[in-house]
């Protein structure tokens, strides 16, 4: 009997069939060119599409219907990553492939080992399944037997080999999603998740493959599953030369719908989930890097909604069905919030739109520096961006009700430094018969929004109406600046614990010297202040020790020699250092006698000062600019600033030497939890003894994850509709 069970059939054959229960037709795939007319090119199954195309567009001329699968065939070969052949794919103003709001208005079809091979080299590679909508190979499904991890990683690097062969090109620009599986629960000893059921988008680098886990497990009972009858399924067994497996105890095991693989294939795949992340779930990112010679290039990626960001989305619209229009959304550092914002814009047009009603969208921030960065990450996913240079401004754009800023139509947003709201006596006159509707998304929205300030005053009271979404890695806890008091109940959460396994963010790892540092500072006050001089404690000021040139040079000498060998123990020259000191004098004095300290060193270093009171704001930019984009610059020396909001992945090591608690310092911790090459950890160096600090505010985030939704008493998971 155990010669029966394979890849083939304990997942593969389990996992098509679960595609039936959730609607697809499987077709066996010698089939599909006589009775479908498959297109070799590009595995579009010809009359399918025809049928569908028809269908939806009645007007529309045979003719034109036959240049349109010409057309889609020839844009597939574009070096894009499909974007233009997506483009075609989601418009529903003009032709549409498909129906987004009726998924039983389109046609449903999978398929086992069906060929990609290009027509003039004859290179080939073969998916497991392939699923079809309305005749278009959108989503690839790769499956690996359960408990071989080394053949989990090398189908990743055929995976990635695959995606930089152009002979591929049209396959790959027409598949949206792929999903791969060895049917096991999610590994936890490696950094980025090997073993489990996992998706992702194309892409002209390495794929990063994403996990998925669903918000609430009451999701999968309640899909409503199709019964296969059982003549379909021998039919099926038939046609696959397995029809002995029909009575086998193990195949019906393999069959549950609450496999791994069969969850993955429910969570992204079941008609009305694929239909969501086509529309809304992929984002084309077009970014400026520098390559090894320092010069900057056009690099365009393929992403696709992660799950935290997919829930988060749901519940928004949840809400706002019940007539909640504010909310917070707590996702840790490096989940990507702005990613969030930009397919919520997606979302919630369509949203609105459906009611009759335009959606206006405004990011709010509290720095000039963060401004900036959300308006390249907007612009770079093809928002069109625009930003008010004053209160009078912003007050002239929200009393002229105008659906747009710009005529061409083009999705926008407006993002705006929260100080616009300063010193806001009048309310524009927002005249909302002509059906505008205002989101605002509050970016940070732990920092410099109190509810008795002027700010945050001025932005609720600017626009009653307005949808409020705070975003937020650290949400304040105390009781009088709760971020869910001040904005509303959480519409989703995501803590770090998830985010590092799940691979998007790092374990930071604690290096604990405050014992030998505190003998070191003992000797620096003997030199300081010896016995012979006589003193009061209370005299003594904690500035006079941390300025001091001993103090000073110590903690020069001990950065300077750790950093190096951490380079050296990790043969990594590119990963750099944040210095985190007490007061900008001791970070100003570091900073000299820092670059001093290095005329006598035989590989000096480089570093840089960023306070808020030293040089101005361009020249701050270009540092941390610098910082982020090359190798130029070893270390970075501050105070209060970057220690929120600032993401560089080249980070990895943290000194801190003073103490901090709350979300203060959980803030400043995850600046090394970014992922960078190889990286399982980002380490803070203590030197202040923060780890009673830390876990008393781990504690503290941990109880208020597990607490009850203030509304209505139960555990606050994300929503779904």
């Amino acid at each position: 009997m155990a010669s029966n069970f394979s890849e083939f059939t304990r997942v593969q054959i389990p996992a098509l069939l679960h595609l039936e229960r959730l609607g697809y037709q499987f077709v066996f795939a010698n089939d599909l060119y006589k009775d479908f007319h498959r297109d070799l090119d590009s595995n579009i199954l010809a009359d399918i599409f025809k049928d569908a195309v028809r269908r939806l567009n009645p007007a529309l001329r045979e003719n034109d219907i036959d240049e349109k699968l010409r057309e889609l065939i020839r844009i597939a070969n574009n070096d894009d990553l499909g974007q233009e052949f997506y483009q075609k794919l989601t418009d529903t103003a003009n032709i549409r492939l498909i129906d987004f709001d009726n998924p039983d208005n389109n046609d449903w079809h999978c398929t086992i080992e069906l060929e990609c091979e290009n027509q003039t080299t004859h290179n080939h590679f073969r998916p497991d399944i392939t699923c079809f909508i309305n005749g278009l190979p959108l989503v690839h499904i790769e499956v690996k037997k359960p408990q071989n991890r080394e053949g989990m990683l090398a189908e990743r690097e055929r995976m990635n080999n695959r995606m930089q062969q152009s002979d591929f090109r049209r396959f790959l620009n027409i598949t949206q999603l792929m999903i791969f599986s060895n049917n096991e629960e999610y590994d936890t000893d490696s950094r980025v998740p090997v073993q489990g059921a996992f998706y992702a988008s194309i892409s002209k680098s390495k794929i990063f493959f994403n996990v998925f886990r669903e918000a609430k497990q009451s999701y999968y009972q309640s899909l409503p599953l199709i019964n296969i009858p059982s003549d379909r399924e021998k039919y099926i067994l038939q046609r696959l030369n397995k029809a002995v497996l029909i009575n086998l105890p193990e195949y019906q095991t393999n069959k549950n719908p609450l496999t791994p693989t069969n969850r993955i294939i429910s969570s992204l795949l079941a008609k009305e989930r694929i239909l969501y992340f086509l529309k809304y779930g992929f984002a084309y990112v077009n970014n400026t890097k520098k390559n090894e010679s320092g010069e900057e290039i056009k690099v365009l990626e393929k992403h696709v909604m992660r799950y935290p960001q997919f829930f988060a989305n749901r519940a928004i619209c949840t809400a706002l069905d019940k007539g909640v229009n504010s909310g917070t959304i707590w996702h840790t550092q490096g989940s990507g919030k702005t990613a969030l914002s930009y397919f919520a814009v997606k979302i919630l047009t369509d949203y609105f739109a459906k009611r009759n009603t335009v959606a206006r969208f405004y990011f709010i921030v509290d720095r000039i520096a963060l401004m900036e960065q959300a308006m390249r990450e907007f612009t770079a996913r093809g928002l069109k961006v625009f930003t008010a240079q004053s209160r009078k401004e912003l007050m002239s754009d929200f009393a002229n009700n105008a659906t747009m800023n710009d005529a061409k139509g083009e999705p926008e947003i407006t993002v705006v430094n929260i100080q616009k709201f300063e010193e806001q006596t009048d309310k524009p006159d927002f005249h909302y018969g002509t059906n505008i509707q205002r989101i605002f998304f509050v970016d940070e929205a732990h920092r410099g929004y109190s509810p008795t300030g002027s700010f945050l005053a001025n932005l609720l009271n600017s626009d009653t109406k307005a949808v409020r979404v705070a975003l937020t890695g650290t949400p304040l806890l105390k009781a009088e600046r709760e971020t869910w008091k001040i904005f509303g109940n959480y519409y989703d959460k995501y803590y770090y614990d998830k985010s590092i396994a799940d691979g998007f963010t790092l374990r930071l790892m604690r290096e604990d010297i405050e014992t030998d540092y505190k003998d070191r500072l003992l000797q620096i006050i003997k030199q300081e202040f010896p016995d012979d001089v006589t003193i009061h404690k209370e005299d003594i000021r904690k500035d006079m020790i941390i300025e001091s040139d001993n103090y000073v040079n110590t903690l020069i000498a001990f950065v300077t020699k750790d950093l190096i060998k951490f380079r050296i123990m990790y043969a990594d020259y590119s990963v750099a250092g944040m210095l985190v000191c007490e007061t900008n004098s001791q970070a100003r004095k570091l900073k000299h006698m820092f670059d001093e300290y290095q005329t006598t060193q035989p590989k000096p270093l480089r570093a840089e000062l960023i306070l808020h009171d030293e040089g101005d704001a361009e020249e701050r930019k270009a540092i941390t600019e610098n910082f982020k984009d090359t190798t130029e610059i070893d270390l970075l020396i501050v105070n209060q600033m970057l220690l929120t909001g600032f993401d560089a992945h080249r980070l990895k090591r943290l000194y801190l030497t003073r103490k901090m608690q709350g979300h203060d310092l959980l803030q400043a911790l995850t600046r090394v939890n970014r992922p960078y090459k190889d990286f399982k950890y980002g380490y803070v160096i203590d030197f202040a003894g923060i780890k009673d600090n830390f876990e008393a505010a781990n504690d503290e985030y941990i109880r208020e994850l597990n607490s009850c939704d203030p509304e209505n008493g139960t555990t606050d998971d994300a929503g779904d509709s």
